[in-house]
């Protein structure tokens, strides 16, 4: 497996881990109702980076357009976290921006 699918294996497994994390520390939230569409991103964010892990791991012929949806949901969760003040939405955001970039790699 090349470089490029290891980075950006890497920072989808940290982006699966920051948006499970994100989306449980929201339910703890005081108003979790403010927080459902942080919670919604998370989950769709996490099958997302789980979806592209299970497609670069198989060296699926759709990787491509795989990462490249995953990029977009992740930029997505990304704008949708840093929206709150909570450190775990904060550290949501700059892993989702992070697997963002590397997805758009493997798009290309």
């Amino acid at each position: 497996m090349n470089q490029q699918y290891q980075d950006c294996l890497e920072a989808c497994k940290k982006c699966l881990e920051a948006c499970n994390h994100c989306f449980d520390a929201c339910l703890s939230e005081e108003d979790v109702k403010m927080m459902a569409d942080c919670i919604r991103s998370d989950r769709e964010c996490a099958d997302a980076c789980a979806f592209a892990i299970t497609a670069m791991q198989s060296n699926s012929p759709h990787v491509r357009e795989i990462c490249g949806l995953c990029a977009e949901i992740c930029e997505a969760c990304a704008d949708e976290c840093a929206k709150h003040d909570h450190d775990h939405c904060q550290h949501c955001a700059e892993a989702c921006r992070k697997c963002a970039e590397e997805c758009r790699k493997m798009a290309v």
